[in-house]
């Protein structure tokens, strides 16, 4: 039972994880965009007079890469998040009649929500932080970024073992996204059961962690040694940790198979989705549809060389004038 609960399960997410992923960044990167269908909301290149969005429309290569790195590491768009509510406004009509001179006004107003852009920034970056942290059980000898972060991390010096700042920030983080999602009655009917699932997985990890760590502790040289040997494909079940780590490498492990069937897969949807990594340059250049069938088209070019009499009769501006041959020059014709 121990060798099936500390090493089939998580070899066998793993190989869920790993394999899901492969083929959904796969189907996404081989999949066609037969259209420019970036996401604006800036001024396009034009002319030279006119200042274009360099982020918010961007035209170049090194736009699109500044907008994706911005999108993916500080939640750019997220940072725009705003709602709409009713206030009750006080105004002083001229009629006088009115009783005290006062009645309510209530008016449509928008204002900027900056709570899920912060909550989901402090979420993903102290979960990346402690994802690092982790590095030091399955290498040996430990990097120096993961000693430095560990330091970092625990700077506060609070209580024995050290708290780690990343523990409470992902903690409350998380508490706030699911509390968002229970309080509005609009959200609450958006979210399906399998944000709930991934809600409560996450969780469930941090909260079986903190308990491992602050306090049922296992022997920690004992778990190395297993998660090196897992590491290097020849793992070792040690002796019974306890039911706090197996449960938490369970919550890790059912976390990582429904990983790729789950949103949590935005993380690396987001390099791939053609609304934020294509150029706007729609209007300087041609993209031809990759599921056009081949047909023979007939040209503006031979368009107007077919027309050029009667163009030339109607007096209208021809784009590539034709060179006469011999014979009296076009003045005198």
């Amino acid at each position: 039972m121990t060798a099936l609960l500390l090493i089939a399960v998580p070899y066998a997410a793993a190989v869920l994880f790993l394999g899901g992923l492969t083929w959904r960044v796969w189907r996404w990167a081989a999949t066609p965009v037969p259209f420019r269908i970036p996401t604006t909301c800036g001024q396009q290149r034009s002319l030279e007079w006119i200042r274009p969005g360099r982020l918010e429309s961007p035209s170049t290569a090194l736009g699109v890469t500044a907008r994706v790195l911005l999108e993916v590491l500080l939640f750019r768009s997220l940072f725009r998040n705003s709602g709409s509510g009713i206030i009750t406004a006080i105004s002083r009509p001229s009629d006088k009649s009115v009783s005290g001179g006062v009645v309510p006004d209530p008016r449509m107003t928008f204002v900027e929500r900056k709570g899920l852009w912060l909550g989901a920034l402090a979420f993903h970056w102290a979960l990346l932080v402690i994802l690092l942290r982790h590095v030091r059980l399955f290498v040996e000898p430990v990097p120096r970024f993961a000693t430095s972060l560990t330091s970092l991390d625990g700077v506060f010096q609070l209580g024995a073992p050290t708290w780690y700042a990343t523990d409470v920030i992902v903690v409350v983080a998380l508490t706030y996204l699911l509390g968002r999602r229970l309080r509005d009655p609009l959200l609450r009917y958006l979210t399906l059961p399998a944000d709930y699932l991934v809600l409560g997985l996450l969780l469930a990890v941090v909260g079986t962690g903190l308990v491992t760590r602050y306090l049922a502790r296992p022997d920690l040289v004992a778990i190395k040694q297993f998660t090196l040997g897992l590491a290097a494909l020849s793992p070792a079940p040690p002796p019974w940790p306890g039911p706090w780590f197996v449960l938490h490498l369970l919550c890790v492990s059912l976390l990582l198979a429904v990983f790729p069937a789950s949103k949590l897969v935005h993380g690396a949807g987001a390099w791939l989705s053609p609304t934020r990594n294509q150029a706007n340059d729609s209007r300087r250049r041609r993209h031809v549809n990759p599921w056009n069938a081949p047909v023979q088209v007939h040209t503006y070019q031979e368009w107007e060389a077919e027309f050029r009499d009667k163009i030339r009769v109607a007096r209208l501006p021809l784009d590539q004038q034709q060179t006469p041959a011999a014979g009296p020059s076009a003045s005198t014709r």
